[in-house]
């Protein structure tokens, strides 16, 4: 059985790894262990794409690679319950909540409308909010990609926020409804990682960051160098969640980033 054995491995050396709080695995379904690679590196933040099949919600970054038994429920939902109810209700004991972004890559209403449903039979370990007011638990759900708004909004009680854009930086939405403002690196910026980034684009990132924090949101790119110089500058900036594929790296980056020099 998928989700005991998934269980079974979650459960052991994780309980002591240090949870980083910026580190964001992208794409985290795509590793050899989907969620177990990133909790073992610390990662606070894991990204799930999933299509609708039937009455099933199925993970994977294309419809052609989908397979019955790799279930939103079975790779992330199921694990991460047992690991906050081993853990005193966090998935890293006395750790910050961690972030299941979600991308929903067809048919927004009709997916979220299941995914509304298997949320709620895990509220336990969910951050919500009812009647405007926050309660943060274990995991924090995002929603990306076709993202109904206005239903995830309009939600009582709500169990996911939404996943903005730069466009959204203006936004009246309370931080609650839209924790995250996400966007594509290469089509705001330019720089690499390679030399000194560019006054003009260090100006734009600024005032994204501040402007975002402003608002009581977290900021994160994708579409962005996996690399140390590139970490370096969006950390001194302020952007709260470095992506990476390569999770060793970005562990060693954050783990030697705040050792005391």
């Amino acid at each position: 059985m998928l989700v005991p054995m998934l269980c079974v491995l979650l459960a052991g050396p994780i309980a002591d790894v240090k949870p980083l709080p910026a580190a964001h695995a992208h794409n985290d379904y795509m590793h050899v262990r989907p969620l177990l690679d990133a909790l073992e590196q610390g990662f606070c933040s894991v990204e799930a794409d999933i299509f609708r099949v039937d009455d099933e919600l199925l993970v994977a970054h294309e419809e052609a690679t989908l397979k019955p038994e790799r279930t939103l429920r079975a790779l992330y939902l199921e694990p991460l319950r047992r690991r906050a109810r081993e853990n005193g209700g966090r998935i890293y004991r006395r750790g910050p909540t961690v972030t299941l972004l979600i991308d929903i890559k067809r048919d927004g209403e009709q997916t979220y409308a299941l995914l509304r449903r298997q949320l709620e039979e895990y509220r336990d370990i969910l951050t919500s909010v009812e009647r405007g007011k926050l309660r943060r638990r274990a995991v924090t759900v995002i929603l990306s990609g076709d993202c109904p708004r206005a239903t995830v909004a309009a939600d009582e009680p709500r169990y996911a926020g939404i996943d903005g854009r730069v466009t959204d930086l203006g936004s009246r939405a309370p931080a609650h409804e839209m924790p995250l403002i996400s966007d594509n690196w290469g089509a705001i910026m330019k720089w690499r990682g390679a030399g000194p980034m560019p006054d003009e684009e260090q100006a734009r990132l600024r005032e994204i960051v501040a402007k975002a924090h402003g608002a009581g949101r977290r900021v994160r790119f994708w579409g962005a160098p996996g690399n140390e110089a590139f970490w370096t500058e969006l950390l001194r900036v302020g952007v709260d969640l470095l992506n990476a594929d390569d999770l060793p790296r970005l562990s060693r980056f954050l783990n030697d980033t705040r050792r005391p020099r």
